[in-house]
């Protein structure tokens, strides 16, 4: 913990930009909860909850060939700004649905809302490499997973029980007042400017990005592996787990809730533990451990409190695997193409996501248990341990520390 505290006073603008980071993430699990709790109580089918969780993810994929190229070219902070509008905007309207033949305004406020986060997020990590060197990057990745976590945790507990208590709509209308506040701390940040000096038409940028992953294939396996986190992707399956199993034990959202911020309670404490243990060796180590507290995860299910448990043992290597795998990218990047690269790779994390999601959906659809479900996920992180160690033979990879 020392560490993370001594580069957030070292580096006034990876502080500023670390509590605005704390504040719009709890902001959008304030929504995630009351979305979720809103379906079910409109008691659509696994379909529609599975439909809705990819439309969180669907966004970053679409506009991912081109936001890539716009925040090379543009000044970071004017986007940045926008695109808290942008959320502010389409957060609001979510009071108003009510009804099940107003599912088609939840979806696209969802979609465009999402599709905002989703830049925001680009643009602050291709920030980052360029304030920072590898091994404080490193860190100050580490330092964004754990207030993902931390965020997560608090936002699903708190928003779980401001829906019990008082509806979704109030929570709808703290998620927009606290991304009010977030643009207020970032209109007094100074960000660097892009590194294109001369600017280059869109269609040109995006030819050159092209070529210089096509020249540098390494660039492509580090994305693909970095995909490989999205099968912790459990919103849909969490929401299904409580209308199935947990609905004589405790309240939707309660039950929600707690579960998601149970397993954040891994998610921030994972990266403390380990971030420091962490080498490209011993990251084959660690995608083997989520298959297995995955497994777990899957035999227990049937049992609330039990499940808690095992929610708080997947998180815990979840983080440090996204932020490591994530550092080794812009390790191997150069900065001319950092917010091109780190925008395809959020379009492959964010693909994977939404299929994982829809999977999630069919599957259960289709009638297979919730159970056989988790089993699926978890063996994705089987075929992730093989594909690193290949990656490891064929490749030379730079150490971070």
């Amino acid at each position: 913990m020392k560490r993370y505290i001594e580069l957030l006073v070292q580096e006034p603008i990876l502080r500023r930009l670390s509590i605005i980071q704390l504040i719009a993430y709890f902001a959008a699990w304030f929504s995630n909860v009351a979305i979720y709790t809103l379906l079910i109580q409109m008691d659509v089918n696994p379909g529609i909850i599975a439909l809705t969780a990819a439309l969180h993810f669907l966004p970053g994929v679409l506009q991912a060939p081109f936001s890539g190229t716009v925040i090379d070219r543009v000044a970071p902070k004017r986007i940045m700004m926008i695109l808290m509008m942008i959320e502010i905007i389409t957060t609001l309207p979510l009071m108003l649905i009510s009804e099940l033949s107003e599912l088609w305004l939840l979806f696209i406020l969802v979609f465009v809302r999402m599709g905002a986060a989703s830049f925001y997020f680009t643009i602050e990590m291709s920030l980052l490499p360029r304030i920072l060197d590898a091994g404080s990057l490193k860190i100050a990745n580490e330092i964004h997973s754990i207030i993902w976590s931390f965020s997560y945790t608090f936002g699903m507990a708190i928003s779980g029980f401001v829906v019990y208590m008082v509806g979704v709509q109030i929570a709808f209308l703290l998620d927009a007042l606290l991304f009010v506040v977030a643009i207020f701390l970032l209109m007094g940040l100074t960000l660097p400017a892009p590194v294109q000096k001369v600017p280059q038409g869109y269609w040109t940028m995006m030819q050159e990005s092209m070529t210089y992953v096509k020249s540098n294939t390494l660039i492509i396996h580090l994305i693909l592996l970095h995909g490989f986190v999205g099968f912790t992707a459990f919103d849909a399956l969490v929401a299904m787990m409580v209308e199935y199993y947990y609905a004589s034990v405790i309240a939707t959202a309660l039950g929600i809730g707690l579960l998601h911020s149970s397993r954040a309670i891994g998610l921030v404490i994972g990266p403390i533990f380990l971030g420091r243990w962490m080498n490209n060796r011993r990251l084959g180590y660690l995608l083997v451990f989520p298959a297995f507290s995955i497994l777990f995860w899957a035999a227990v299910m049937d049992n609330f409190y039990f499940s808690l448990a095992a929610s708080v043992i997947v998180g815990l290597a979840t983080t440090t695997l996204w932020s490591y795998t994530y550092t080794l990218l812009q390790h191997h990047t150069d900065e001319a193409f950092y917010g091109r690269i780190v925008a395809y790779n959020d379009m492959i994390f964010l693909l994977s996501v939404s299929l994982i999601s829809l999977l999630i959906g069919f599957l259960a659809e289709s009638g297979v248990t919730l159970k056989m479900i988790t089993l699926v996920l978890g063996s994705g992180f089987i075929i992730g341990t093989l594909y690193y160690g290949w990656i490891q033979k064929r490749f030379t990879l730079n150490e971070i520390n």
